[in-house]
């Protein structure tokens, strides 16, 4: 079965494409002439692809999918604030309908298994435990992004519902585990910044939650949608709800060293917030937190991940187990110290 993964060079992106090769299939990999490459095995592996292109490229991404019988659309801008927030949506909304676009015109995909990159995509639960059947309400939107998603999952929607498209989508959670100290592994950007005094104390109240999803479980709920997963459906592939505070405690107790002992107001954090986005306005480096980070931290995203597990053989570690894994791989690589 020939597989195209777009986003390939991403956290999750090169972790799918090395189970694919596992599992036997031959996988083109899209990535941009810019792309650093090093999650991804090399080419001379024998089935893997590199094909240079980009989402917002029609003809490049056209010319990718071409021949191809599963579309793994993984490609995605997950950051928590942009300077130009259009960026967003030129990415997530007009990537996925070049996608669309590109599967009409081509006559071999069968599948296109589209990941909303997260959860933001069905919006807050505030005290709730969702599941497949939420939609976002679109009263608000905390970031740019999770407007991107949400406004993605609808044109995503459609092309199954309406157009009879062969699209299933996917929803992880807060991706964490091993892998590229992106954007998007947060859990383990938060832990760097607790451990090097960055980060002192809990952030706001610990009345957070959200469901926390390891690298890996996603990856095999990518392979279980492969397989298994139905056309037009949704399905969570979340994990364990939790609040930061929890992470926090769970880390200090697998450290041996001590919790945090005091609670940092999100007001705070909001200012701080804003401060880093004018320093990056002077150094071009984007901020770890930022205003929209802190709504978002306002809010509860809580969501069930039992359809996946009927269905996918979805099975989810807990969030102590994987931090068991990833704090000793911060460690070794001289990230933190404990």
């Amino acid at each position: 079965m020939k597989v195209i993964v777009t986003g390939a060079s991403g956290y999750l992106g090169g972790r799918l494409c090395h189970k694919l090769l596992e599992r036997g299939h031959s996988v083109r990999a899209l990535v941009r002439p810019s792309s650093d490459l090093s999650s991804l095995p090399p080419p001379s592996s024998g089935s893997l692809e590199l094909v240079y292109g980009d989402v917002t490229d029609y003809h490049s991404l056209l010319s990718a999918i071409s021949g191809c019988h599963v579309v793994f659309h993984a490609a995605a801008l997950v950051e928590p604030w942009l300077p130009d927030p259009s960026d967003f949506f030129s990415v997530n909304v007009g990537g996925l309908k070049n996608v669309l676009r590109a599967i009409r015109e081509t006559n071999t995909v069968e599948k296109l298994i589209y990941t909303s990159s997260s959860f933001f995509a069905l919006g807050p639960t505030d005290g709730d435990v969702a599941d497949e059947t939420q939609f976002h309400h679109e009263k608000f939107f905390c970031t740019e992004y999770e407007k991107s998603k949400a406004a993605a999952d609808k044109i995503a929607l459609q092309a199954a519902q309406q157009e009879g498209l062969p699209v299933l989508l996917l929803y992880p959670g807060v991706i964490y585990g091993p892998g590229k100290l992106t954007a998007g592994n947060v859990v383990a950007r938060m832990i760097i910044e607790r451990f090097n005094g960055r980060l002192p104390g809990y952030i706001g109240a610990g009345t957070d939650r959200y469901s926390f999803s390891h690298v890996d479980d996603v990856v095999d709920g990518h392979i279980g949608a492969l397989y298994k997963g139905r056309i037009g459906e949704r399905y969570l592939l979340t994990g364990e709800n939790a609040s930061f505070k929890h992470v926090f405690d769970v880390a200090a107790v697998l450290t041996h060293t001590q919790r945090p002992k005091f609670n940092i107001p999100l007001w705070l954090i909001e200012v701080y917030g804003w401060v880093s986005i004018l320093g990056s306005r002077v150094t071009g480096k984007l901020p770890l937190i930022s205003p929209p980070t802190v709504y978002v931290l306002r809010h509860q995203w809580a969501y069930s991940c039992e359809k996946a597990k009927q269905e996918l053989d979805y099975s989810p570690r807990s969030l102590k187990e994987g931090l068991e894994e990833v704090l000793p791989w911060l460690k070794n690589l001289g990230l933190i110290k404990y």
